[in-house]
């Protein structure tokens, strides 16, 4: 893929991010995904690629754009694999919370898993830890192994989990290990991508979360050298069914890094729409600007750039299309 994408695909999720911030905190999460969706489908029509959406919105009968298997792009450019979350957590915006993104990851067509929408539990690490953990063991096991590679007590290992009911026998035995726990509201994708960032203070992130953010975080850890190991978990025949017709012939096998998200160049952006672990969120000034802080990373070269832009509104006329319409 060509380096020059990099910068392209960021110009996409800016324009999600800054959409999905007009309705921060004003308790409409299905406006802001809205926002997000349509500022994010109509900017891909100035990317040079030949895309299609393997993680998007929905199925076509379920998303009226962005919805798996739509051709994004000019149709110039590489044949690619897309994945996008316009909106990494709703919630997050409609309540004004932290770690709300616009995320996009691409890859050479066919390398990009085809996740369908159910959990997976998931074990994230960074680069010290990477190709040396198993997500068969016990959590104790697992916790005592990252302890001793990383040369540390237990009791200094700091552990990301989502604050869910599901997670609460995992919580009880971190607890009884006596790791610190960092709990996560939302925003799967920065949570399993925080072991990879040394200033997050974070060394592991367990727990189950959505699949296709899962395929979105093992892009980024690509990028970071950091790893996520994946199992899908179907919860009844039905989506037994789903994952076999996707593609999955073994539901419940582990998913390693190239089941995910292949062996071929990945690039993955991601602008904050509200402030997070690692990037600030969207900042309003007052000579009718937006700041916005970006992630965007390659895994041929393992290049990580932060981009800080300041947006003049008046001029975005895309953007100020997309929000009149709401209106």
């Amino acid at each position: 893929m060509e380096r020059e994408l990099a910068l392209e695909i960021v110009r996409v999720t800016e324009l999600a991010a800054l959409s999905a911030a007009s309705w921060m905190g004003r308790g409409d999460k299905y406006q802001a995904d809205g926002a997000a969706t349509a500022a994010m489908r109509a900017m891909f029509d100035s990317v040079s690629i030949r895309g299609t959406v393997v993680i998007g919105e929905g199925e076509m009968d379920e998303a009226p754009m962005l919805y798996i298997g739509e051709a994004v792009g000019n149709g110039q450019g590489p044949e690619v694999d897309v994945a996008v979350d316009p909106l990494e957590g709703t919630e997050l915006v409609a309540k004004g919370l932290n770690n709300a993104l616009a995320v996009i990851a691409i890859a050479g067509k066919g390398q990009l898993l085809h996740a369908p929408d159910m959990y997976m539990e998931k074990l994230a690490v960074g680069p010290a830890l990477t190709g040396k953990l198993s997500l068969d063991d016990p959590l104790e096991t697992t916790l005592q192994k990252a302890a001793d590679i990383l040369d540390k007590p237990l009791s200094n290992l700091t552990v990301m989990i989502l604050d869910r009911d599901r997670h609460q026998e995992r919580i009880a035995t971190l607890r009884r290990v006596g790791v610190r726990i960092k709990f996560l509201s939302d925003g799967d994708v920065a949570g399993a991508m925080a072991p990879a960032l040394s200033e997050s203070g974070i060394d592991l992130y367990v727990g189950s979360g959505g699949a296709p953010e899962g395929v979105l975080a093992a892009a980024a850890l690509r990028c970071l050298g950091g790893e996520l190991l994946g199992r899908l978990m179907p919860a009844d025949e039905d989506e037994v069914a789903r994952c076999l017709a996707m593609g999955i012939q073994d539901p419940l096998k582990v998913l390693s890094m190239d089941d995910m998200v292949g062996t071929g160049d990945v690039i993955f952006a991601a602008t904050g729409i509200t402030a997070g672990e690692f990037l600030s969120g969207i900042r309003y000034t007052s000579d009718h600007r937006a700041e916005t802080h970006s992630i965007v990373m390659r895994a041929k070269t393992r290049t990580i750039r932060f981009i800080k832009s300041s947006h003049y509104l008046p001029n975005k006329q895309l953007l100020n299309d997309i929000l009149e319409l709401q209106h």
